[in-house]
């Protein structure tokens, strides 16, 4: 089992590829989740800051009367 891990001369430059496919795997699928996060809370501030631009004194429109 040792051999064929080893894969002769070749198991440095095998195994190191795998590793570095797996990392370039896990960036792909985290980067657009990350991406979405940081834009839906800039678009959360951006609306919050046009609300409290709209009309100073008076309560958010988001809010309820109950």
């Amino acid at each position: 089992m040792s051999q064929s891990l080893s894969m002769g001369a070749y198991g440095f430059y095998v195994w190191s590829a795998v590793a570095v496919f797996f990392i370039v795997l896990l960036i792909d699928t985290l980067a657009p989740l990350a991406r979405r996060r940081r834009n839906l809370r800039a678009l959360r501030a951006r609306i919050a800051r046009q609300e409290n631009r709209r009309r100073p004194g008076t309560p958010p429109q988001n809010e309820s009367d109950a």
